[in-house]
């Protein structure tokens, strides 16, 4: 095995899974999907079809009781209401601080969950979908190139020089990773970003107006809202 994708559902890790098999095939790639104690189970049903679509073995881990002293919005014991501002109007009101569906630490632990399972399986490399939008004004600051790099020389350091971490995206924003995953045939049909759990995306939610704004900036409609 080659390379370990840490694949949400998302758009940004199905791209991150459409390279990897790329670069690798199908055969030297798996993906991890964590539960986190998230509000509901879209995005992993996702993740499990676009593992499927790949043909890569999709490997799950339950980290949700790290997160149990978490109000953060996202999870499903929060009091919070997941809010339904753009992300800059969101860090308007922070004050520097991280936006209230921030879970923390998340990238961190997963990054290092994923290290484990990659070192036992023989992978060489871990690929994340971290992306400069999510980074901005220090609103997933786990997303940062600044944050990628300590994490990356850590693992590098931890594993004996055995495995690398790949963010493809991290100075990329998403339109531009929606760009290559076009290029690539990612099946963005199966993916799932909103927050909210319902029937179809919100299209109000933060992640939603990113989502939208980047297919509509490559000239074409959400193929997961056109059903497509």
């Amino acid at each position: 095995m080659k390379a370990l994708v840490l694949l949400s559902g998302g758009v940004d890790s199905a791209t991150c899974l459409g390279l990897a098999v790329q670069k690798y095939g199908a055969a030297e790639v798996c993906a991890l999907s964590v539960y986190y104690g998230q509000t509901h189970s879209k995005e992993l049903d996702a993740a499990q079809k676009v593992a499927g679509f790949y043909g890569v073995d999709l490997k799950r881990l339950d980290l949700s009781v790290i997160f149990e002293g978490s109000d953060c919005s996202l999870l499903a014991d929060s009091s919070n209401d997941i809010p339904l501002q753009s992300y800059a109007e969101q860090i308007s009101v922070t004050g520097g601080k991280p936006v209230s569906t921030y879970v923390p630490f998340r990238n961190g632990l997963f990054l290092s969950a994923a290290a484990s399972v990659a070192l036992s399986y023989g992978c060489e490399v871990i690929y994340y979908g971290a992306h400069s939008d999510d980074a901005a004004g220090n609103a997933y600051p786990d997303c940062s190139e600044k944050f990628n790099s300590a994490m990356g020389d850590a693992i590098y350091t931890g594993s004996g020089g055995q495995l690398r971490i790949i963010a493809p995206f991290v100075n990329l924003n998403k339109s531009q990773v929606v760009k290559t995953g076009l290029e690539l045939g990612v099946p963005y049909k199966y993916t799932w970003s909103c927050y909210s759990g319902g029937e179809k995306p919100c299209g109000v939610c933060a992640t939603c107006r990113d989502r939208a704004a980047a297919f509509k900036a490559n000239g074409i409609e959400d193929p997961a809202v056109k059903g497509e």
